[in-house]
């Protein structure tokens, strides 16, 4: 007998091999695969300790609410459950709105096995660990794997690639999960055999149904505590939960655990009560993720609409999360001379004055700069006549063939330009009536630069036509 039960443990695996030889599965893996995963779930049964939103996760269809755009009647998705049969999935949205809990019911309602991974702990060995006793599973006992990849952007295309024989070759089902847009963080191949569906943040009234199933169900929730819940505390975790169902819970858990009940054992949860437990409010807004990227792109679009309003909440928001001055103040300089243009080119001279001072002065002084740059540009009136024009040009250039520079513009600063004629035959414009000479500057009649009729610019609409009308004239 050897010490600390050892022998018990080798008696354990031989009866195991034995009982199980039609499987020839793989040493002391499959053995923990055995034990410590059910073919249906391997989590711990929550308990009292176990926060209140892992608690009420749901854990049948009828119990998961909204995402009817991909879980309504007759959407491929319902089908593919009901009818168990799927294919590998990806699942992308804000944290809260139930990527986790629908890739359970997606096992509890179908006839597969269940292992989950998180990316942020677990290695490539265990990956393959995974992969292989699947393959075996699938082979000899015809059932299929769900291998669910919490945090998936976090694996590296290495690990990513692990995957693609046995989803290519059907021994796993695929489902991941992320805060990312897949198409930032998952390659291509994975993406090719995935189906993609994205998780909207839930709606109010579902917020509002959660919360009342939690305050409810004496089993999982709170119902064996007496909180009376009024109305405006309600309001009020659902206006803070922004559509995430963690943060509604996890802010109804912390206010009723921590308030003290009264004479009668009713916990009366107030508005007051909810500002206390909700602190600074968090915002999904990662630098790396398609927040970040929407969100500045709609900060962008609100200044080319002339819209301030919209351009200062866009600022905010950015500003509230922590991005970075340098960045949103770029994009007002850029917005300044691409949109405005010269419209009024006050706009890039004050977007550039304003990007200095907010990089020397820092926040949070410097959110007054940039609202202040950032509301002119939306006010200023708009063209985009410069941003076309040197598009168009670049396009020509690099697309077609070069133009000669005409002899009468060629430089003449060097020993021997006479002889070469060059630059004979050019007129000095200051010499002529106005200022202006009729000659020409690009051998073809080219166009690249259409004026528009607003703000400054609707000034150089003049200075184009009398080019062109002495150029004609010539």
């Amino acid at each position: 007998m050897m010490p600390d039960g050892k022998m018990r443990g080798t008696h354990l695996v031989d009866w195991v091999q034995n009982y199980h030889s039609h499987t020839a599965m793989a040493g002391n893996f499959y053995i923990m695969d055995l034990f410590n995963q059910s073919t249906k779930d391997n989590n711990q049964s929550p308990d009292e300790h176990t926060p209140l939103a892992n608690r009420m996760k749901p854990t049948c269809l009828k119990d998961f609410v909204n995402q009817k755009h991909i879980l309504g009647e007759g959407k491929p998705l319902l089908r593919a459950i009901k009818a168990d049969r799927l294919s590998s999935l990806i699942f992308y949205g804000p944290p809260g709105v139930g990527k986790t809990a629908l890739a359970y019911i997606i096992n509890y309602e179908t006839k597969t096995h269940f292992h989950r991974l998180n990316a942020a702990i677990s290695s490539v060995k265990e990956l393959k660990d995974v992969i292989l006793v699947a393959g075996k599973r699938r082979r000899h006992d015809n059932q299929r794997t769900i291998v669910f990849i919490d945090e998936i952007h976090r694996f590296n295309k290495a690990q990513q690639d692990v995957l693609l024989p046995d989803i290519e070759e059907g021994n796993i089902i695929l489902i991941g999960a992320t805060t990312y847009n897949p198409f930032f963080s998952i390659i291509p191949a994975v993406l090719s055999r995935s189906e993609i569906y994205e998780l909207k943040p839930l709606e109010e009234n579902d917020i509002e149904l959660i919360i009342e199933r939690a305050l409810k169900d004496k089993e999982k929730g709170l119902g064996n505590l007496k909180v009376k819940l009024d109305s405006e505390a309600k309001r009020a975790i659902v206006k803070a939960s922004d559509g995430d169902a963690r943060r509604a819970l996890n802010i109804l858990e912390i206010g009723a655990l921590t308030t003290p009940a009264d004479k009668t054992g009713l916990i009366n949860f107030t508005q007051r009560i909810v500002e206390d437990c909700i602190g600074k409010k968090i915002i999904l807004y990662d630098k790396k993720g398609d927040s970040h990227y929407d969100t500045i792109s709609a900060f962008i679009k609100s200044m080319r609409g002339s819209d301030p309003d919209a351009t200062v909440y866009w600022l905010a928001k950015m500003i509230y999360a922590g991005e970075d001055v340098r960045f949103i103040a770029r994009r007002i300089v850029i917005c300044a001379a691409e949109d405005v243009g010269n419209a009024d080119p006050q706009a890039l001279i004050l977007a550039q004055a304003a990007m200095q001072a907010a990089m020397n002065i820092g926040l949070p002084e410097a959110r007054i700069i940039l609202s202040q740059a950032a509301i002119y540009v939306a006010c200023a009136p708009k063209s985009n006549a410069s941003y076309l024009a040197i598009n168009k040009a670049i396009e020509d250039v690099s697309n077609n063939k070069l133009l000669e520079i005409p002899n009468h513009l060629k430089g003449t600063g060097y020993k021997g330009a006479k002889e070469l004629k060059r630059g004979e035959g050019y007129v000095y414009p200051h010499s002529e009536p106005q200022g202006a000479a009729g000659q020409e500057y690009l051998p073809c009649k080219n166009r690249y630069y259409f004026p528009k009729n607003a703000g400054f610019e609707k000034n150089f609409t003049k200075t184009v036509e009398d080019k062109e009308n002495k150029t004609q004239d010539k």
